[in-house]
């Protein structure tokens, strides 16, 4: 069963892959060359989704929340998605004054990384009854940073989930490995330097941390409490 303690635990380290602060930037705007055919785009929030990915579901949501800046942001929702604004100083200034000014702007990213990519994470996890918190974190990670949990990844590893007989913690391991092998010879330099995320999680497989116990490091960060 995972509890909200475990929750908070996989966030928090999840922040620090993300933005590099166990209590993660809600204000955080990077610049990318992670798009389409390499394209720049827009990376943005707490969990830092892109320009060209969930980017407009999250402005949809804070517009519906009334936020302070619901205007400014209603008349930038039509482009978000269908012009480069990589290099729209005006729009990069508003992600970051809407989230360090506005509490809606925070809740709204909280709630829609729950809502796009925490919730499938879980759903997933539940639906081959794994049930460890490390299995969680590897899966949401997964969902966070490459989009769910890749079937072309799982075609080259023979173990099974939980649901279909496997061993959980096997299947866990063998993920991680392929994951991070994955990772480390990408085609895209920018994805190969995030190996120090399936690094963490060999890491924790390796000294059999299955319930998250803390501290456990994160990049570098060592996350020692859930506050």
């Amino acid at each position: 069963m995972i509890t909200p303690q475990n929750k908070t635990k996989i966030l928090r380290i999840l922040n620090v892959f993300e933005t590099g602060t166990p209590g993660g930037k809600y204000d955080m705007v990077v610049v990318y060359a992670d798009g389409k055919n390499g394209s720049r785009q827009v990376t943005y929030g707490r969990s830092q989704t892109t320009e060209q990915g969930n980017l407009p579901l999250l402005i949809k949501k804070y517009i519906q929340k009334n936020g302070i800046y619901k205007n400014e942001f209603t008349a930038y929702l039509p482009k978000i998605g269908v012009q480069p604004l990589c290099d729209d100083v005006a729009f990069k200034t508003l992600l970051k004054k809407a989230a360090r000014e506005d509490v809606l702007m925070r809740e709204a990213q909280d709630e829609f990384f729950d809502f796009a990519y925490y919730n499938p994470a879980l759903k997933f996890f539940d639906t081959n009854k794994f049930t460890f918190p490390l299995s969680l974190l590897v899966i949401y990670d997964s969902y966070i940073h490459s989009g769910g949990v890749p079937a072309h990844l799982r075609k080259l590893f023979g173990e099974f989930p939980p649901s279909k007989g496997g061993d959980e913690k096997k299947w866990v391991a063998a993920y991680s490995d392929v994951r991070h092998q994955w990772l480390k010879y990408h085609n895209n330099p920018i994805v190969r330097k995030t190996i120090y995320r399936t690094q963490c999680f060999k890491e924790q497989i390796a000294a059999g941390n299955w319930n998250l116990e803390l501290p456990v490091n994160a990049n570098g960060t060592i996350i020692n409490s859930i506050t």
